[in-house]
């Protein structure tokens, strides 16, 4: 893991909710990537970390999406439903993990992330 140096308290909080403004999916349709895409369209001019996390944070959203759409196409095979289970935690879990380790100044990689924005 690679240690931030932030240049202020804003970067670090608003490179913490790029991954936890992605909750917001729980209570909003496509919160998800809402959350996500408003902080970093809104920051990363700013703050170049801001910038670095809110692309990781999209990408991973995107990619949750991505595997979703096919976990719901192979519930006709009721593996879906597993799947969808799965990648719904996945998501929870990692998303979590991605919030406190940016607060604490490291920079978190998700997995199996497809990288869609460059």
């Amino acid at each position: 893991m690679e240690n931030i140096t932030y240049t202020s308290n804003d970067e670090r909080t608003f490179s913490m909710l790029c991954h936890l403004s992605a909750l917001s999916g729980l209570i909003i349709p496509f919160g998800h990537i809402i959350g996500p895409l408003v902080v970093w369209l809104l920051k990363k001019e700013e703050f170049p970390e801001v910038d670095r996390q809110g692309k990781a944070a999209l990408n991973f959203q995107l990619s949750l999406t991505i595997y979703s759409i096919v976990a719901g196409i192979l519930v006709i095979f009721l593996v879906g439903f597993v799947l969808l289970g799965a990648i719904f935690l996945l998501g929870l879990i990692l998303t979590i993990i991605a919030s406190v380790k940016s607060s604490n100044g490291e920079r978190f990689e998700y997995p199996l992330s497809i990288n869609l924005i460059k």
